[in-house]
């Protein structure tokens, strides 16, 4: 069996396709397994397991390559995962006897849809984007596959987290706080950030460590941030590339961030996380394997009900109680520390 798998989304998306590569690989221990992912996500692909070959592709498609080599692979299935013009293509030049999209595609581009040979009946926005990938693949007879995220993080990513904690001086426990994302209206009040900064660190003696892009837009936010401190903080921002922040968040007491790749990393490896969401909806994108409670509106109680349609929130209605509420609350539930290595599969439950 010869199978091919695109996914060419963004780094959040290919976390939460693991669990369909890993359903693929159990189903057919012997296949070869090609995926190709986007430019955007090439940092991720170490720790991408259970496939036998990862091409990457950039948004130009200018990988020559890449595409001879899809055009003489031979496959048996090519599921796309993507839905969009470039992947179409891929599809299209694998000539893959079985051309696997959702059914969606048929209302998007008649066009597109004449690429493929079998369509799934499910649409992306009426499930949480993990079950939508997992129904993907049931065309290959792969059914009640686990949802455990799975990141099998290189040793190096491991050295590296180790070494940052050793330079910050951090030999006592501590929590993470991603705050940034590449979407302002995703930003939580600096000033209430650093009121859970304060309260982890004066009343709980938790280290807290800032993590985030380099980029001048989030670093203007953490140093807004960091201004508003009684105390100081450990800035890892901008010092760790991806792996290297999923195995620090790994050895994380908890996680707090946006909507953002970090909320999948720590559901990757099992950090219990409280995320903060707005403008996007949970129902979607929140965390199904590992412990995390979702906050979204002025309700000081975690999210517990999910709808496919929702009106678009604002950050600023998060209060700065509700997060120390829940912060506390996994804190006392989790309260022993790191019990599991890193990257150890979770108990599979709802958020």
């Amino acid at each position: 069996m010869n199978i091919l798998l695109l996914q060419l989304k963004r780094i959040g998306d290919l976390i939460v396709t693991t669990p369909a590569i890993v359903a693929v690989r159990k189903q057919f221990p012997d296949a070869q397994v090609t995926l190709v992912i986007s430019n955007e996500c090439a940092a991720l692909a170490p720790a991408i397991s259970n496939v036998d070959r990862i091409f990457v592709v950039r948004r130009g498609l200018s990988d020559a390559a890449v595409l001879i080599a899809l055009a003489r692979g031979k496959f048996d299935y090519c599921i796309d995962f993507t839905r969009n013009d470039r992947s179409a293509l891929l599809t299209f030049l694998s000539g893959a006897r079985q051309r696997v999209v959702s059914e969606r595609i048929k209302h998007k581009s008649k066009t597109r849809a004449r690429v493929y040979n079998e369509f799934v009946p499910h649409r992306m926005r009426d499930m949480q984007t993990l079950d939508y990938n997992l129904a993907l693949v049931g065309p290959l007879g792969i059914k009640d596959a686990s949802r455990q995220l799975h990141l099998d993080l290189p040793t190096a990513a491991h050295e590296k987290a180790e070494q940052l904690c050793r330079e910050a001086n951090m030999d006592t426990e501590f929590i993470v706080l991603h705050p940034g994302s590449a979407r302002v209206e995703k930003f939580w009040p600096a000033e209430r950030w650093a009121e859970v900064i304060d309260d982890a660190q004066l009343k709980r003696n938790l280290k807290a460590v800032i993590t985030g892009g380099g980029s001048d837009f989030e670093q203007g936010h953490i140093r807004d941030i960091k201004s508003k401190l009684r105390g100081s903080a450990v800035d890892l921002s901008g010092k760790t590339d991806l792996l290297t922040l999923a195995a620090l968040i790994g050895r994380a007491r908890l996680l707090i961030t946006v909507d953002s790749a970090p909320m999948h990393l720590a559901a990757a490896t099992g950090t219990p996380q409280v995320v903060l969401f707005g403008p996007t909806n949970p129902f979607h994108w929140r965390p199904l394997v590992s412990p995390a409670i979702i906050l979204q509106g002025a309700s000081t109680s975690p999210v517990t009900e999910f709808a496919v349609k929702q009106e678009r929130m604002s950050m600023n209605q998060i209060s700065t109680s509700a997060v120390i509420s829940a912060m506390e609350s996994l804190l006392s539930k989790h309260n022993s520390g790191r019990a599991r290595p890193a990257g150890a599969p979770a108990t599979e439950q709802g958020s």
